[in-house]
């Protein structure tokens, strides 16, 4: 036989072969396929049952715990997002120029008001400082001398009647009034003398002289007591002007004490360094920066607001934000400002909000998804948080209600989270009872007991 001819045959052969097992394969999926059917049919008495497990009627009943669906009243809120920022930023500049000697903090660190955030190099400023106090005691000097020449104790007042030389001429004065008056009284004594002829007249011409001479002494002496008055007065007019000389100088000593406070770099508030760009043995001026530090407690969040929203906020409402590093928590704040202007690009508003932050954990710069509680409000459904079972296959969340003790699976949509309990947007009606235990094991038309 040739070649030709048996290869022939073998094909033949196998496609018979082929043909035959899938036949077989045929019959094998047909009778699987019946016996399948003929057990849900024997099942079907029974009900559903739970994947891999007897009927739900056969099967024995789930012990749970269970709870009641709440209607609670929910305020209405305007929700927005926005970043944190500092509530103040204050670039740090030195009052005075000069060479840096230390910088004692670093970035990150906190420091409180009227911390030490740099030290200028001080030298020429306590040179002037001693130059000013030297020039107080010299001033000094000069207001005790003032003093003495016009015989004050120091810090004592002026009266020109106790001057010495004041009260020498108001002696002379008193003497030459004196002898005026004895030299008047015997010029009207001869005076009726002449007119009587008891006495010559030349005798009368020498005592009316002497009246003459001593009103003159009396004059030369009232204007050497007007003399000395004025010549003390002027005395005094130096003791003031040595006592201003002594302000002058306290008033430098005041400005060289400054200029020495001046080499310290304090910081304005309490808060955190953000930035020091500045190292030691840098020069630096009252332009230079020497470092950054945010106020961060409270901290200001600014929002965006639509512009369907921003009449119906005030300053006061209360805000609730979240930000991604902390998932798991929520912080509280209060709107600060609301701006009047509507921005026409993005036809909103900016709303600013204070957020205590006493433990730094918001950061300047952060992302945050927030809330503002408005007026109004409405009703909402709430469940304990243990009636919600994950379904990760099906990325849905689940709750059982329960039912005549059956378990109906309810598909649900999820709301905010108060305490331990959820907010339920759809899928639960109020009052009815959801399970809160064994989830895991309950499906749709479980059989189940409440647990004791």
């Amino acid at each position: 036989m040739p070649f030709s001819s048996y290869a022939y045959v073998f094909r033949a052969a196998t496609l018979a072969c082929l043909v035959a097992a899938c036949a077989l394969f045929g019959a094998a999926c047909s009778r699987s396929g019946s016996e399948s059917s003929a057990q849900t049919k024997g099942g079907g008495k029974g009900g559903p049952r739970a994947e891999g497990g007897p009927p739900a009627e056969t099967a024995p009943p789930v012990a749970v715990s269970v709870g009641k669906a709440e209607s609670r009243e929910v305020p209405s809120y305007v929700q927005a997002t926005g970043s944190l920022v500092a509530e103040e930023t204050s670039d740090v500049a030195p009052q005075a120029s000069g060479q840096v000697v230390s910088t004692p903090v670093n970035v990150g660190a906190f420091v409180r008001q009227g911390d030490v955030i740099a030290r200028l190099n001080d030298r020429d400023a306590r040179l002037r400082l001693q130059q000013a106090q030297a020039g107080v005691g010299q001033a000094v000097a000069a207001v005790r001398q003032a003093e003495a020449r016009l015989g004050l104790q120091p810090g004592g007042s002026f009266q020109a009647s106790a001057i010495p030389e004041v009260r020498s001429a108001g002696s002379n004065l008193e003497q030459a009034q004196a002898q005026l008056r004895l030299a008047e009284a015997n010029e009207r004594r001869y005076r009726a003398l002449v007119e009587t002829g008891d006495v010559a007249m030349s005798t009368y011409d020498q005592y009316r002289t002497a009246r003459d001479t001593a009103r003159a002494q009396v004059n030369a002496a009232r204007q050497g007591l007007e003399v000395a008055i004025n010549t003390a007065r002027q005395s005094n007019q130096a003791v003031q002007s040595a006592q201003a000389g002594v302000e002058t100088a306290r008033a430098a000593v005041a400005i060289a004490q400054k200029a020495v406070a001046d080499t310290i770099v304090r910081s304005p508030y309490a808060g955190y360094v953000s930035s020091r760009p500045v190292a030691v043995g840098e020069y630096v001026t009252p332009a230079s920066v020497v470092a950054t530090v945010l106020r961060t407690n409270p901290i200001k969040l600014q929002l965006l607001v639509p512009e369907a929203d921003a009449p119906h906020l005030s300053p006061g409402m209360g805000v609730s934000l979240e930000v991604d590093a902390f998932k798991d928590r929520k912080f509280a704040g209060s709107v600060s400002a609301v701006n009047p202007a509507i921005d026409p690009a993005s036809r909103s508003a900016t709303v600013e909000a204070l957020v205590q932050n006493p433990d730094n954990a918001l950061r300047s710069g952060m992302f945050a998804t927030a809330r503002i509680a408005r007026a109004g409000g409405g009703r909402a459904v709430y469940v304990p948080r243990a009636a919600v079972l994950s379904d990760q296959n099906t990325q849905s969340y689940r709750v059982f209600v329960i039912q005549n003790d059956t378990a109906k699976l309810r598909v649900v949509q999820l709301g905010t989270e108060e305490g331990d309990w959820i907010q339920i947007l759809s899928g639960v009606e109020p009052d009815e009872t959801v399970a809160t235990s064994n989830l895991q094991q309950l499906f749709e038309g479980a059989r189940v007991r409440l647990e004791q």
